[in-house]
């Protein structure tokens, strides 16, 4: 399975190290990850080696092409909303949104209370509490069925 993987690259990047185990997990399971290079510790000055339109051209491309968007949202910011928003609203995708537990008072409404049928929220203490959701939800460690 294609994912798009949503991870902020401007906003506050605490969670990093869930992101990067979400995307490890992900990919071990079979799946293309096609942002995974948001995980990186250089993502925003990578980004920022391309002009505004080229990311915005790769990025749809990537949305247009995936089959499910996956965010980490913890440290949401304009761009990931915009992504996760045209992910259910434009393009009907499913869409599974993570954010930790204590950072929910900082997390837009819009995310937190989003009731779309398409969309499953997924609060999560531990990073592996995280990565225990992405297996149940795709199978198993190894590509295999959970």
């Amino acid at each position: 399975m294609k994912i798009y993987f949503g991870f902020t690259v401007a906003g506050d990047r605490g969670t990093l190290e869930t992101a990067r185990r979400m995307v490890e997990c992900l990919e071990a399971m079979g799946h293309q990850v096609l942002t995974r290079h948001l995980v990186d510790d250089n993502a925003r000055e990578a980004d920022r080696l391309l002009a505004p339109r080229a990311v915005y051209e790769r990025d749809m491309r990537w949305l247009h092409d995936c089959d499910l968007f996956v965010g980490e949202v913890s440290g949401s910011s304009f761009g990931i909303g915009y992504e996760a928003g045209y992910a259910l609203g434009a393009m009907r995708k499913p869409v599974m949104l993570f954010y930790r537990r204590e950072l929910e008072g900082r997390i837009s409404l819009l995310i937190t209370g989003n009731s779309d049928p398409n969309c499953r929220l997924v609060p999560y203490g531990e990073d592996d509490e995280a990565v225990a959701a992405l297996v149940n939800a795709f199978g198993t460690r190894n590509g295999g069925p959970a």
